[in-house]
């Protein structure tokens, strides 16, 4: 996932996701149901987005209109899919065009993700808790934690990078469901549909990573790759489960101490590669990568190697495929060589 804000939030033991710039949503759950929007067929002259109909009306079964009477479903379901929402306004021009890039990129998952399409002037509360900067916005909900997107306009590869890679700290975390063609809203969408079924030591590392531990999980990954070096699924797996082993114990205050250490210490090993993971989790890749790039580039010895092969390792989490990983690549061959 790019993200704002600045502050990550402590995982709790069965809800492992450690994110820069989460925010409060408790205040939105129990919030009486606004009037029923009215519901533009054609949309506003801006357009946006109708507003204040059912999924289906759309054409688009994974996609829900979010108000405040269904938002606590939404964040519910999180913990069954990840879900992204939109947050629009019939004064952004732009967000219409958003909506409906979004609505055809998230079908095309087949059901491993939700769309929440948010008008913020029938809803502001909601853009107040995220503090929304501007619209468009789009941030995604995992077992119930915001994971900032992105704001604006974006390409849609770039797009569906952002949604490959939210998937993974999905899947990271044990959310790896999927919703039937009936929709978010359907009994058939309700339950998690069967899914492939994994090789065993995968199924293994699922089944710890849903419990919390990240070491097991590890060493089910491990003994995938014994058996198969090339198994890249068990390599990329391993660093994720990696990365959220290190930051599982980080409590608030650690995290909090871990930046202003890295900031006076700019060739502390430990704390530069603290906070790089501290960023990729939380969706700030480039900062992450880039930190540890620097890092490399300015140190010699033991130090740098032990950097590269973190880099390597962050690399995996991302996915190789990644834009921002070609880049990293490059900015770490110019340092290197």
């Amino acid at each position: 996932m790019t993200s704002p804000a600045s502050r990550p939030v402590p995982p709790a033991a069965a809800n492992p996701l450690n994110l820069r710039g989460a925010v409060d949503l408790s205040s939105l759950k129990q919030r009486p149901a606004p009037p029923a929007a009215g519901d533009p067929a054609g949309g506003p002259a801006g357009g946006a987005p109708a507003a204040g109909a059912e999924a289906a009306a759309h054409g688009h079964p994974l996609r829900v209109d979010v108000t405040e009477a269904n938002f606590q479903e939404l964040v519910e379901l999180s913990a069954t899919v990840p879900v992204v929402i939109a947050l629009w306004a019939a004064y952004s021009p732009g967000s219409g065009q958003l909506v409906k890039s979004l609505e055809q990129i998230v079908d095309s998952f087949d059901g491993r993700l939700v769309l929440g399409a948010a008008d913020i002037e029938a809803f502001p509360q909601l853009a107040q808790a995220f503090a929304v900067q501007a619209v468009p916005t789009a941030v995604a909900l995992v077992k119930g934690q915001p994971v900032p997107l992105f704001q604006g306009g974006a390409e849609e590869q770039q797009v569906r990078s952002l949604l490959d890679e939210l998937l993974k700290v999905a899947a990271a975390n044990g959310v790896t469901g999927r919703i039937g063609a009936g929709g978010p809203g359907s009994s058939e969408g309700a339950a998690e549909a069967a899914l492939p079924p994994l090789p065993p030591l995968h199924q293994a590392a699922f089944d710890a990573i849903e419990a919390g531990d990240y070491a097991a999980a590890a060493a089910a990954y491990r003994q995938a790759l014994n058996e198969m070096p090339a198994d890249a699924d068990a390599k990329a797996g391993l660093a994720q489960v990696e990365l959220m082993g290190r930051l599982q114990p980080l409590s608030a205050a650690d995290t909090e101490g871990l930046r202003q250490k890295a900031a006076d210490e700019p060739d502390n090993l430990d704390a530069q590669l603290g906070v790089a993971d501290l960023d990729v989790a939380g969706g700030h890749v480039e900062d992450g990568l880039g930190r540890v790039v620097a890092f490399i580039g300015r140190n010699f010895g033991p130090e740098r190697e032990t950097a590269r092969v973190r880099l390597l390792e962050l690399f995996d989490v991302v996915g190789t495929g990644d834009p921002r990983v070609a880049k990293a690549r490059q900015n770490l061959a110019r340092v290197l060589f």
